[in-house]
């Protein structure tokens, strides 16, 4: 079986138990109560969800408390320390290096008239992987379960870019996802640009997110407070909300301040394997 079809797969029986043990913390259920729910035997559930987020299903129980979750809120100064560095405009992810481009005011009045996007589906660690691509660099990544939020990202795409000419190839999507998320020798990484639209503010949060570490988390108050901006906690949520370019630009490593995991765009379950994933060593395989 390909590998990455593989992933997918495993993926969504680890979404089933994240589910499952998020939904029954309090009884701290069993291994072989979790292998029954997810249907598979307990030893192919430990292997796989271990090999998928590099914790076993018992350390992730520790990982989905309110107090494990403050704990690593407790580390913003490293993101605070990585701000006052420069570095909001670029950040390294896994072994990418992520370089972000802004959309000019012609070009969004024009809503990419004259411009060509190639876009597809393909498999991924977290699911379904919609990606668009331009000349500029990825201008949508999304993640989606069903044919329905797969042919609603297209219409987000279309409204998006209106009068550009959109031409779908799902093997070229295959290949950008590989060079998106395959991982390589530090030598050989690859510098991934992506393609910004959005108002002044929102641009400013979007690049204030590539500061966060992987593996680690910070609140909305803490985010707006490192970018100088302590009172528009609000404003920082609704941009991470309008934020197009999923786990690239890392929105889903805000947290509520309680701790709490909160919604996500592409499904809080979705939200919590990531962060999962990044807790361990699953991002790095």
């Amino acid at each position: 079986m390909n590998s990455t079809i593989e992933q997918q797969h495993n993926y969504q029986r680890v979404a089933s138990a994240i589910a499952f043990l998020s939904e029954h913390q309090q009884a701290q259920p069993s291994l072989s109560a979790l292998a029954a729910h997810v249907g598979v035997s307990e030893s192919h559930l430990q292997r796989i969800f271990t090999e998928w987020a590099g914790v076993s299903p018992k350390q992730f129980l520790q990982f989905l408390t309110k107090q494990s979750a403050k704990r690593l809120l407790r580390t913003s100064t490293v993101m605070d320390s990585a701000l006052a560095c420069g570095l909001s405009g670029s950040g390294r992810l896994h072994d990418l290096m992520i370089k972000t481009e802004r959309v000019t005011p012609g070009e969004y009045r024009n809503r990419g008239e004259g411009l060509q996007i190639y876009y597809g589906c393909c498999p991924s660690a977290f699911g379904g992987c919609f990606i668009a691509v331009n000349k500029r660099g990825v201008c949508k990544l999304a993640f989606f379960d069903t044919a329905e939020d797969e042919a609603g990202l297209l219409t987000e795409l279309a409204s998006e870019w209106s009068a550009a000419e959109l031409v779908r190839d799902n093997e070229k999507a295959a290949q950008w996802y590989q060079a998106m998320f395959a991982p390589k020798p530090d030598k050989e990484r690859q510098e991934i640009t992506v393609l910004l639209k959005g108002s002044e503010f929102q641009m400013k949060v979007w690049e204030a997110l590539l500061a966060i570490p992987v593996g680690e988390v910070c609140s909305y108050q803490q985010l707006a407070g490192a970018m100088g901006s302590p009172s528009s906690t609000r404003a920082v949520a609704s941009a991470i909300a309008r934020n197009n370019i999923a786990y690239l630009i890392p929105c889903h490593r805000v947290i509520r301040g309680t701790g709490e995991f909160s919604q996500y765009r592409w499904g809080a379950r979705r939200k919590q394997a990531m962060l999962l994933w990044e807790s361990g060593d699953g991002y790095r395989t």
